[in-house]
């Protein structure tokens, strides 16, 4: 009896040794979210999205942009931002304009770029995806 018991701890134990080996083996994602207030940043923001993917190809999870503030009046000028979507879009990164600075500062969201999506609010959208565990700065 006392070696069936022993039999089984040592089994049981083999057991949930590997369930944890396996566990620790799953790669959480991580995702990130920057907020910024100037088009030009977004050279240096998807840079570090670039280096983040070939640093952690296995954890890397979503990259998301919120463009905020008086810049969003240049997201009508193609020129201006059309570079930075295509990159973003190659890095699978999205870029999305705030609906409440396109509101104050009176931008015609019918002149912006298809693929720059809006959020409503990009403060608000920005904590929700902190709740939702992102990584946050704002530049």
């Amino acid at each position: 009896m006392r070696t069936f018991i022993i039999s089984s701890l040592i089994l049981l134990l083999s057991i949930t040794n590997l369930t944890a080996q396996e566990k620790s083996n799953i790669s959480i994602k991580q995702d990130y979210i920057v907020l910024t207030r100037k088009i030009p940043q977004l050279k240096p923001i998807l840079i570090t999205a670039k280096e983040l993917q070939q640093e952690a190809l296995q954890t890397f999870g979503e990259y998301e942009v919120v463009i905020c503030g008086k810049t969003v009046k240049d997201l009508e000028d193609h020129t201006k931002i059309q570079p930075f979507l295509d990159q973003a879009k190659q890095l699978g990164v999205e870029i999305f304009a705030c609906g409440f600075s396109l509101e104050k500062f009176k931008v015609n969201q019918n002149k912006l770029p298809e693929d720059l999506q809006v959020v409503k609010n990009g403060i608000l959208y920005n904590f929700k995806k902190q709740k939702e565990g992102y990584l946050s700065i704002e530049l």
